[in-house]
């Protein structure tokens, strides 16, 4: 069993909750229903699952009447063993996006407050078919990614004390011994090459072959483009797929921007905008936007038309590049333009598992480019991250600013500090 820090705030949300029902959305095949289900027999003494796609015939118990007594009596013929006990049962509603109206009763389960439900949709179709009525105050909604690097850790056998203990490197002014910085560097290594999804590593744990890893990570990339072909609306489905291929050439050029003509050439925004929208609310890519300038609060600065585009998981983007990469990477004989893109895709994975919204400066009329801007106590905090071993001419003009306290410096090396500058592992990404 993967340990998952969410299982932790699903226990918070049985514990607190008032009148609202759970939505955990999320990208297909990243756990959402094995922690459920986990969640579900461990914590309550009647779990009751509704899956829309390997039951279809469920869907009826939500075309009519949506009292509680009434959905009750529906499921109960159609799953004489469900047993609903009031205050001991989790209800679980998954693959929801295939019964918009069963998203429609969470209001109705949420009122009658005797049973918890929890609804799951992999986000593909669930913003864009057709619901009678979103139950707003009744539902909280909670994203999953795929599996981070300390959970990754976890599933290795790394002892769950091991990075907290890196806090105190974080100044930059002590070294890290060199035993555990080799070692957390092989680590990360593996994660770069096998990511966060449940399935993958799992292959990896029995099997240890980066093959095999690969062709469990080649599926789901298959599987994504299926769900894009399935869920997509007609006018989008052909353009998203584009897209989405098209991510190892974004991050593989100089300029880390998203530009359509590279996904088709000649390409306008106005032509595939919607199909990234469509992507980014299927949690199969995330944006980082680039901002004016280093001024608090970001979001503020930010330039909606100039962005880059990670990948939901770094493992699936460095399949995209083929398994001669992978080897490449195993030998640490990894060298070219791609390197960059690659290894800023791995703190942007880092980041955004940690629930950090992304932003990036770079100046149309200089070379200046800090690839992470983040916020921290009211402060910006600039993050540079370097593939190779290089100066930080970027990072050093923006922290002459008097109102930038701070900044970080990641790469390979070992800690250290000069001024505001600290050095910090890639690893340590998370802890800054």
């Amino acid at each position: 069993m993967l340990k998952r820090k969410i299982y932790d705030t699903l226990l918070n949300w049985k514990q607190t909750k008032h009148q609202d029902c759970l939505l955990l959305r999320g990208v297909r095949q990243c756990g959402k229903t094995y922690i459920v289900q986990q969640f579900g027999q461990n914590e309550y003494q009647s779990f009751i699952e509704i899956n829309f796609i390997e039951r279809p015939d469920l869907q009826t118990a939500f075309s009519g009447n949506l009292s509680v007594a009434a959905m009750v009596q529906q499921i109960n013929l159609l799953m004489p063993e469900a047993q609903f006990i009031p205050g001991k049962t989790l209800i679980f509603l998954d693959e929801i996006q295939d019964c918009p109206n069963a998203r429609t009763s969470l209001k109705f389960w949420a009122l009658d407050g005797r049973y918890d439900v929890i609804a799951s949709g992999s986000l593909l179709g669930i913003d864009y078919k057709g619901i009678t009525s979103i139950p707003v105050g009744y539902e909280t909604q909670l994203v999953m990614h795929p599996l981070d690097f300390e959970e990754f850790l976890w599933a290795q056998g790394v002892l769950e004390t091991t990075l907290p203990s890196l806090n105190e490197y974080k100044t930059g002014t002590i070294k890290i011994p060199d035993a555990l910085h080799l070692g957390m560097l092989n680590q990360l290594r593996e994660y770069l090459l096998v990511g966060g999804m449940p399935e993958v590593i799992n292959k990896f744990l029995a099997t240890h072959d980066y093959l095999a890893v690969h062709n469990a990570q080649k599926r789901i990339l298959r599987d994504y483009q299926d769900d894009i072909a399935k869920y997509a609306p007609n006018s989008d489905r052909i353009k998203a797929r584009k897209c989405f291929l098209s991510i190892p050439k974004q991050l593989s050029k100089e300029n880390h921007k998203f530009q359509y003509s590279i996904v088709e050439k000649n390409s306008t925004a106005r032509k595939f905008e919607s199909s990234l929208d469509w992507l980014y609310h299927a949690g199969i890519i995330n944006f980082a936007y680039n901002i004016s300038g280093p001024f608090f609060p970001l979001e503020a600065y930010a330039k909606e038309d100039q962005f880059r585009v990670y990948l939901c998981d770094i493992g699936l983007l460095v399949a995209m590049y083929g398994y001669e990469l992978k080897q490449s990477i195993i030998q640490d004989i990894f060298t070219g333009p791609a390197k960059g893109g690659i290894y800023e895709s791995l703190v942007a994975d880092m980041l955004i598992k940690n629930g950090q919204p992304l932003y990036y400066y770079k100046k149309d009329d200089s070379t200046l480019e800090i690839e992470f801007m983040l916020e921290r106590q009211g402060r910006l905090v600039p993050v540079e991250v370097k593939a190779t071993k290089g100066s930080s001419k970027s990072l050093n003009v923006v922290l002459a600013s008097e109102s930038i306290h701070v900044g970080y410096k990641l790469t390979s090396q070992n800690t250290g500090r000069v001024d505001k500058k600290i050095t910090l592992p890639l690893y340590m990404t998370m802890l800054i």
